[in-house]
């Protein structure tokens, strides 16, 4: 980090993406844009965080203006056949998602925007994840514990499904929600 590096600010409640900043050393504080995903319309999962990350911005923005740089985010994960997998609503959704990625593959797909008063820096990206078989006990106790609420797709690659990874393409930051390694040359 540079002394002459900006302060932005994440307009996420998420932790992990919090925690990302801070292992990459990025000065930020963190205020929360709520934008309402129910209402995107579409089955792509590239658009869908497209469209969430330029709401969640446009809300940001509103918000809190360009006084300090704004960065944006959003995370959904994809299943081998295409079916986007978000937030589990409850117990018997998570499950289905969870089987779902149980001995597949799975792409964990992040859009982020940035923005300043004068750069706009826009970025999609994707993680790939081979996962063999859950555990039927293990998956089961995950879900009681229900450290899947609030997660895209139920997934935990840093937790929950890390010793089920046979195999990764692409940036973990990325499956964590905010892919900083593409994001620090543009904090320079």
């Amino acid at each position: 980090m540079t002394n002459t590096q900006q302060t932005i600010c994440l307009c996420s409640a998420s932790e992990s993406r919090a925690l990302l900043l801070q292992k990459f050393r990025i000065p930020f504080v963190q205020k929360v844009a709520n934008y309402d995903e129910e209402q995107i319309k579409t089955d792509d999962a590239k658009q869908f965080v497209y469209t969430a990350v330029q709401g969640k911005m446009k809300e940001a923005i509103k918000l809190f203006g360009l006084e300090m740089p704004l960065l944006c985010a959003d995370t959904v994960i994809a299943t081998k056949m295409g079916e986007i997998l978000r937030k589990p609503k409850n117990y018997e959704d998570a499950k289905r998602i969870l089987e779902l990625q149980s001995g597949s593959e799975i792409a964990i797909i992040s859009a982020m925007h940035y923005r300043t008063k004068t750069i706009e820096f826009l970025d999609i990206s994707a993680t790939h994840y081979y996962f063999d078989k859950f555990d039927t006990d293990e998956l089961e106790r995950y879900l009681e514990s229900g450290l899947w609420q609030g997660k895209a797709g139920g997934c935990m690659v840093e937790g929950f499904c890390k010793k089920y990874i046979r195999s990764v393409r692409g940036l973990e930051s990325t499956a964590m929600g905010l892919q900083a390694e593409v994001l620090l040359p543009w904090l320079r």
